[in-house]
Formats: structure tokens, C-alpha cells, sequence
């Protein structure tokens, strides 16, 4: 996902209606603000073009309130654009969008104090100290969390009094986090949150965002790692040339959870696998074969198996990954060629 640069005044944005005359679309089934039964997120036939061509193609998506959604989606298939309407950095150009009861085109002023946004590059000042930064952003709202509670929450307590500058990458990510966070908002968007770290690093901004979520945030994360939608998310949607072509908790998206499963195992030079369980055997002497009951299976292999005294070198069961659903929904539609909203010349809006 490409790196988003703001320019003040966006927060005068004015939403679209269905026929792109501009001024505002307020949702028909109007959200109440207060509601705290509703979706955080309620997005209705969605639309958004650059030059004809659709970036966001009729979305239809609900995110409930405390729980931490995740957008998955190759480069260009919409997923900056879908977020930054949500946001209220961006017009539609039709459907229905309410973000905490807000129609975020219109009402931004009112939703802005309500979210908070960690983009995947922040310029921060390098020579404040970390109670310093966060003392600043939490001064520009009017109820805002208490500065140690934040500092706290991110993990920085032992270098509150260090300098961003001197900060590792992965420190600097946590003041990132804590920055979005010094409204005390309803909502955060993390877009990417731990590209480039290590795993370490990695393993310990994950356990940020469980954190926050425990708070009863509601987290929308973009993200390239499936290990990390599998993870963090309670909910995963994968968005491909403007569409969402699937959906559901990170198990059971496209049926994975239903899916065939893969047995594997080695077999001595010169042993026949068993009836029913040969498979394909490769070059490295591995038999492979899929199999619906992998209980059933294992328990015929392992049993024939132990009758002939062999053993099952490296013998594993294989269900489909989040990776494997993820390639096998977004094969078919290749945005390669697809336009950006960098190549088609639309400046941000504000």
C-alpha cells in the first residue's frame, strides 16, 4: 500500500451523493452517534472511480464494535481507497457510509475527535521526548487519555524520557500507536503497522493491538502478513479490483476450515504406500495425498504403518493456510495495470 501524505484542511471535506453532485450522503438508515448496539462501520454500495475506471466497486461491509477487522487485498485493489472514504480523506462518489454513526464525507469534524489513524510513515519531531510528543497531540483534545496511561498501554514506559530520535524502529512504531491514541478514540486504523519490523518486533506491536482491543477499540488493520490477520483479526475481507470476494473469521474465509487436507510422509526406497494413501510420490521421496477425514487417515496409515514395522519420516497434516485461501481468491483477478490514485492525477482533497 502506497504512503499517504495529508494536507491540512482535510477535515473540510464534503461528501458526495449517489449521482457525484457533491454535498454530503447521510446514510438512509441513519445511525444514531450514541447507538452502541450499531456497527462502528456500516458501508452500503460503495463507489469510487478514478477516470471511469472503479477503485471501490458496490461494497457492502459491516464491522462490529471491539473487534479487530482486518482488509486484505493486493496493490491496487482499492483497500487505501475504501479506508481513506472511511476515514473522511477521501469523497465517494455513491453509497451509504456511516463510521460511529457519522457519515464520514459530511461529518468529519464530529468523527474526527472519535478515531484515530497510524499511517505507515509519521513525521514526528526527532528532538522530543516521548512524554514530550504525546503530551502535545494529547493536548489537542479536549478529553484526552492521561499521557503515563498511554506510554503505559504502548510499552515506552522506560523511554518516556528519551528522544524520538534515539528511539529503534520498532520503539517508534509503539509511539506511533500511542500518538493515535492520545484522544482515547473508538476507533483505530493501522495501516500496515508493522511493515519492516522484525519478528521480535513484530510478535511485541501485535501484542499492542490485542491490548487495545481489550480496551474495547475497534482496530481496522490493513496488512501484507497473513500470519498477521491469522492472528489478530476476528474477522478478515479480502478486496480484489475494488470488490470483496470474501469474508469471514480467519479459519473458516473460503471455506478453509472445509477444505481438503494434505497428508504427507516418507516412505524407505523400495515400500509401496498403502492402498488408498499412495499419492504422488516426489523427487525428495515424499508421498503426499489429500484426504477428506484426516482422523480416518492417519489412523489407517499409522496402523499399516506399525503393522509392517516402517516408520513415516516427516509425517504432517497440511490444512490449507490463510496464504493459500488468500492466493487462491485473488489468483483470477490481477490488478496488474490497474490505475492508482497516484497515476490518475487526483490531488488529495482539502
Amino acid at each position: 500500500m502506497r504512503k499517504r501524505h495529508r494536507r491540512p484542511g482535510s477535515g473540510e471535506l464534503m461528501g458526495r451523493s449517489p449521482d457525484g453532485s457533491g454535498g454530503g450522503t447521510q446514510p438512509t438508515d441513519v445511525l444514531h452517534p450514541a447507538d452502541s448496539d450499531a456497527p462502528a462501520v456500516r458501508v452500503r454500495g460503495l463507489l469510487k472511480s478514478y477516470s471511469g475506471v472503479p477503485a471501490v466497486d458496490g461494497v457492502d461491509l459491516d464491522i462490529r464494535r471491539g473487534e479487530i477487522f482486518a482488509l486484505l487485498g493486493p496493490n491496487g485493489a482499492g483497500k487505501t481507497t475504501f479506508v481513506e472514504i472511511l476515514e473522511g480523506y477521501r469523497r465517494r462518489d455513491g453509497g451509504e457510509v456511516a463510521v460511529l454513526g457519522w457519515d464520514p464525507g459530511r461529518d468529519r469534524a464530529d468523527l474526527k475527535p472519535r478515531m484515530g489513524i497510524v499511517l505507515q510513515s509519521t513525521g514526528v519531531e526527532p528532538y522530543l521526548t516521548v512524554r514530550e510528543t504525546l503530551t502535545m497531540y494529547a493536548g489537542f483534545y479536549p478529553h484526552h487519555r492521561p499521557v503515563d496511561e498511554v506510554v503505559e498501554l504502548v510499552g515506552l514506559t522506560d523511554k518516556r524520557d528519551d528522544r524520538v530520535a534515539r528511539l529503534s524502529g520498532g520503539q517508534q512504531r509503539r509511539l506511533d500507536m500511542a500518538i493515535a491514541l492520545a484522544g482515547d478514540p473508538e476507533l483505530l486504523f493501522l495501516d500496515e503497522p508493522t511493515t519492516g519490523f522484525d519478528p521480535s518486533a513484530r510478535h511485541e506491536a501485535w501484542e499492542v493491538i490485542k491490548n487495545l482491543a481489550s480496551l474495547g477499540k475497534t482496530v481496522m488493520l490493513t496488512t501484507h502478513y497473513m500470519d498477521e490477520a491469522q492472528y489478530l483479526a476476528d474477522e478478515v475481507a479480502v478486496i480484489a479490483r475494488g470488490k470483496i470476494v470474501a469474508r469471514g473469521p480467519p479459519s473458516t474465509l473460503g471455506l478453509r476450515d472445509q477444505a481438503r487436507v494434505r497428508v504427507r510422509y516418507r516412505l524407505p526406497v523400495g515400500v509401496s504406500p498403502p492402498a488408498g494413501l499412495g499419492g504422488l510420490r516426489g523427487s525428495d521421496g515424499f508421498v503426499e495425498v489429500s484426504v477428506d477425514d484426516p482422523v480416518v487417515a492417519l489412523h489407517q496409515l499409522t496402523g499399516w504403518a506399525i503393522d509392517h514395522g516402517l516408520g513415516l519420516d516427516g509425517l504432517e497434516v497440511i490444512r490449507p493456510s490463510l496464504e493459500d485461501v488468500y492466493l487462491s481468491l485473488t489468483k483470477d483477478l490481477s490488478v496488474a495495470g490497474a490505475p492508482s490514485v497516484s497515476n490518475l492525477g487526483e490531488a488529495e482533497p482539502g
